[in-house]
């Protein structure tokens, strides 16, 4: 029986979450990528809570004019950058950066290097 890409995906997070952890001084950024959008979360696995969380269906991004944010890996970069900078507020500078399951391209590549633009370091 084959296994749906659903749970191959399902797999090969499960299989990065044994290596990646976030602590309250190093939170865990972990991307999950819908058909149209993308979504990003800051979290702390020692209390298993998220700090902070933005998706491109935000005000902020979801209303954005101009060609930066008139694609999805455009928007994904836009999601990125408001997510840095409301971390950088609170106070985080570091991350470890968890994809997902999701192959290190397109929308999961900017949404980091926005993160990175917007000031966490990885």
């Amino acid at each position: 029986m084959k296994i749906s890409r659903q749970e191959q995906r399902a797999r090969r997070h499960r299989r990065i979450r044994k290596k990646v952890r976030g602590t309250a001084e190093r939170p865990r950024l972990v991307v999950f990528r819908s058909l149209r959008h993308v979504e990003g979360q800051l979290i702390d696995d020692d209390s298993g809570r998220t700090l902070i969380g933005l998706s491109s269906l935000a005000p902020d991004i979801r209303d954005a004019k101009g060609e930066e944010v008139a694609t999805k890996v455009g928007r994904a970069k836009e999601t990125g950058k408001l997510l840095g900078q409301r971390a950088k507020a609170a106070g985080i500078g570091a991350v470890v950066f968890d994809r997902g399951g999701y192959r290190y391209h397109g929308r999961v590549r900017a949404l980091a290097d926005g993160a990175r633009e917007g000031g966490l370091e990885f």
